[in-house]
C-alpha cells in the first residue's frame, strides 16, 4: 500500500499545493533551503479589481503544469541539482488589517533573510513589495530595483497602504537607487521631468528585441544587489487578463521570458510576482504566465549564487 502513495507523481492535475511541489515546511528556522516561497494574500492597497489575495494560490496550483520537467527548457541545467527550495505557505495576518501585515511582513522576511535563505514573494497586490524591500534592505544594503509592470507605481498622492505608491517611498527610505533602477513595459502617466528610474515604455519594449533590452537592465543596474519585482499586467492583457489594472499594449510572454533569460549574470538577491487575480482569469492564462515567469527568476538566482 504505501508503494501507492510514494510514487514519483508527473501528471498535471494533482498534488498542486506548493510552488512545483516542493516540499512545504511552516518552521523554516530548522531546514537547509537555499530559498523559500512565501504567499503573500493580500490586497487591501489595490485600486482596481480586488482578488489578488487569492494569487499565490492560483499561482501554485498552475506550477504544477511547469513541475514535470526535470530540466527546463532552454536552460542547460536542472534546477534541483542546483538549489533546494521549500514552500512556506502563506504569510497570514488578522483578516482587514494592513498595518499589521506591513510590519509583519517585513519581520518574517527579515528572519527569513538573516537564515541566509533568498525569498520569492508571491503576491498579493503590488504593495506587498515595500516590506520586502524594507527587509532586504537591511541585509544587502541599498539595492537596483528592476520593475516590470504597466504602471511606475511612484504616485504620491497615494494613501499609506496604496499599491502605486511604494516606489515613491522607497528610494525616500534608502531602499533602492533610482540612478541604478529602471522600469519596463510602462505604458500609464507619469512625471518624467523628475522621475529618476530609467524606464523602458512598452512600446519601446515592443519594437526592441530581447537582448538590447538586457543589455541596458544589466548596464543600469551595475553590480549593485538587485531586487526583481514582476507585476504581472507588464504583459498584454491577451496573455494575462486575471488581473486588477489591466492596460493594452503590453508585452507578450514570449517576450519576458526572453528577456529574463538574456539577464543572467545580475547579482538578483530578491524577488516577487504580483497582482495576479484569478477571478479575472480566462483557462489560467494568467496564473501559468505568473508561475512560469518565477520559475526562470529561480533560474536567475541559481546561475549567480549557485
Amino acid at each position: 500500500m504505501k508503494q501507492l502513495f510514494d510514487h514519483c507523481d508527473h501528471s498535471l492535475y494533482s498534488n498542486g499545493m506548493t510552488f512545483l511541489r516542493q516540499p512545504m515546511v511552516r518552521d523554516i528556522a530548522h531546514i537547509e533551503s537555499d530559498v523559500v516561497v512565501l504567499g503573500l494574500p493580500f490586497d487591501l492597497a489595490t485600486s482596481g479589481r480586488p482578488g489578488a489575495r487569492l494569487g499565490p494560490d492560483a499561482i501554485r496550483r498552475a506550477s504544477v503544469h511547469l513541475a514535470w520537467e526535470g530540466k527546463r527548457y532552454p536552460w542547460h541545467f536542472a534546477l534541483w541539482d542546483k538549489i533546494s527550495l521549500h514552500d512556506a505557505g502563506d504569510f497570514t495576518y488578522p483578516v482587514g488589517d494592513p498595518e499589521y501585515f506591513t510590519a509583519q511582513l517585513e519581520l518574517a522576511a527579515e528572519q527569513i533573510l538573516h537564515q541566509g535563505k533568498a525569498l520569492l514573494g508571491l503576491g498579493g497586490d503590488h504593495f506587498v513589495t515595500l516590506p520586502l524591500l524594507r527587509a532586504h534592505q537591511k541585509i544587502h544594503g541599498k539595492m537596483a530595483l528592476v520593475h516590470f509592470d504597466a504602471h511606475t507605481d511612484t504616485y504620491s498622492q497615494g494613501s499609506r497602504y496604496d499599491h502605486g505608491t511604494m516606489f515613491f517611498h522607497a528610494p525616500r527610505e534608502g531602499l533602492i537607487c533610482p540612478d541604478h533602477s529602471i522600469q519596463l513595459g510602462i505604458r500609464t502617466e507619469f512625471e518624467q521631468s523628475n522621475h529618476g528610474f530609467a524606464v523602458v515604455d512598452a512600446m519601446q519594449a515592443n519594437d526592441m528585441d530581447a537582448h538590447t533590452i538586457a543589455e541596458q537592465i544589466k548596464a543600469r543596474v551595475g553590480d549593485l544587489p538587485v531586487y526583481l519585482t514582476f507585476d504581472i499586467d507588464c504583459l498584454d492583457p491577451a496573455f494575462a487578463p486575471g488581473t486588477g489594472t489591466p492596460v493594452c499594449g503590453g508585452l507578450s510572454s514570449d517576450k519576458v521570458l526572453k528577456i529574463l533569460r538574456a539577464l543572467q549574470g545580475i547579482n538578483i538577491v530578491g524577488m516577487d510576482v504580483v497582482e495576479v487575480s484569478p477571478s479575472y482569469d480566462q483557462s489560467e492564462l494568467t496564473s501559468i504566465a505568473a508561475a512560469t515567469i518565477a520559475y526562470e527568476l529561480l533560474h536567475l538566482w541559481a546561475i549567480r549564487h549557485k
